[in-house]
């Protein structure tokens, strides 16, 4: 079926409560409930991995620096180890510019919502309103970015029948021909899918043709347990035109409250985020920044944390079985699980919590209606597997005992 304009939420009291945070939902289905075992929470994919240890000393060296403002840029130590990182981690068309076409980011949230304000600036005038792709299921800050920017957000659903990524296939010329931007996750969250060179060719060959930016989220890049995933820049040509891709080292370091991480690509439409990052983003700390220098110049830890995540899929492998539609994903740390045939996303996070004490989230929360009504997140519950693999264990065991 081909995405237009039709694809968009309906309007009313139903899209005004899918637009609130989906962990305020949560607490609000189930406020009613006492966990009848002691909780495990796998609800927020925040990583619970062991800080690394350089992080305490790289700190205690430059504690000084926080007696200044930090620029918005970056400084040059930082923008050099980002742009090395990418140069050795993927096969780029050419070496990134640390100068002019990589930015540090307090965190690839706020980039990615700042990013939509700049595109409905950058790309020019638009034929129809200008309008916002997102995968649905999605990241809240993307339909967050596309409403504070004056866009309409499309949502195009992800599904299994699909790869739970966007089929760009159905998305017609008239709604391409309107759009600022492309959010695209790679890996999915929450389905852990990953977009093949092809794909990524493809959504380039699109951007380029409509002159709308490729945003794309590539936080997860880093937690695999077969094949790593690529990035949209390595399919972006040698001026990386309109392509834009963040990272974060909340998963790949485990450092989700330090917040730190970067945007690199198109240099035109950088310089214009710069401008607006200036004057209205959060600044990024030095010492922040020194810690991410030596966090990009470390593999060892990343290792060590992907063993981590790899013991427990194992794990998820050998008790989930093909239950609920179980897969081991290709990324992330997310189990995406069908309950349709348990009473649905809300009612078995309320038997998970009520009688396991697993907090998981109901998919419909994590995703929009489409125009007939439908929920692409609806019938799955999301679990993020953050925790020690004993803890994993421990939840996965539960869940299956209350679901069968």
């Amino acid at each position: 079926m081909a995405i237009t304009a039709a694809s968009r939420a309906p309007q009313g009291a139903a899209t005004e409560e899918s637009e609130r945070s989906p962990f305020a939902r949560l607490t609000e289905l189930l406020a009613p409930y006492q966990p009848a075992k002691p909780l495990i929470t796998l609800s927020l994919g925040e990583p619970q991995h062991p800080v690394p240890a350089f992080v305490g000393p790289v700190l205690a060296k430059h504690i000084a620096d926080f007696g200044r403002y930090p620029i918005a840029k970056g400084i040059d130590p930082f923008r050099r180890a980002a742009a090395n990182w990418l140069a050795a981690r993927f096969d780029l068309p050419r070496p990134i510019d640390p100068e002019t076409e990589l930015l540090v980011l307090n965190g690839s949230r706020e980039g990615l919502f700042f990013a939509a304000l700049t595109a409905a600036r950058y790309v020019g005038e638009r034929r129809g309103r200008p309008a916002i792709l997102i995968p649905n299921p999605f990241y809240p800050a993307y339909a967050a970015g596309a409403r504070a920017a004056g866009c309409e957000a499309i949502y195009l659903p992800t599904t299994l029948a699909n790869g739970f990524l966007p089929d760009l296939d159905a998305l017609d010329d008239a709604t391409l021909a309107r759009t600022v931007a492309i959010y695209i996750a790679s890996p999915a969250n929450p389905q852990g899918a990953v977009a093949t060179r092809d794909y990524f060719g493809r959504l380039k060959q699109l951007a380029d043709r409509f002159g709308f930016m490729i945003l794309s989220d590539e936080c997860y890049s880093e937690i695999y347990t077969q094949t790593a995933p690529g990035s949209m820049l390595e399919c972006a040509g040698p001026d990386f035109t309109n392509v834009v891709a963040f990272q974060s080292l909340s998963k790949r370091s485990n450092l989700p409250g330090m917040r730190v991480g970067f945007a690199a690509g198109d240099g035109r439409f950088l310089g214009a985020f710069h401008e607006l990052r200036n004057v209205a983003a959060p600044q990024v700390p030095v010492p922040l920044q020194q810690v991410a220098v030596a966090a990009y110049a470390d593999e060892t830890h990343v290792e060590e944390n992907r063993r981590l995540y790899r013991i427990k899929f194992d794990l998820a492998d050998q008790i989930l079985g093909n239950r609920y539609g179980y897969h081991r994903p290709a990324g992330g740390f997310c189990v995406w699980l069908d309950v349709s045939e348990r009473g649905g996303d809300e009612a078995a996070a309320i038997k998970l919590y009520r009688d396991g004490g697993v907090r998981v989230v109901p998919g419909s929360y994590l995703a929009r209606p489409q125009a007939d009504g439908s929920n692409p997140g609806a019938g799955y519950i999301r679990l993020a597997l953050v925790a020690d693999s004993e803890t994993t264990a421990e939840a996965l065991h539960r869940l299956v005992e209350i679901l069968e």
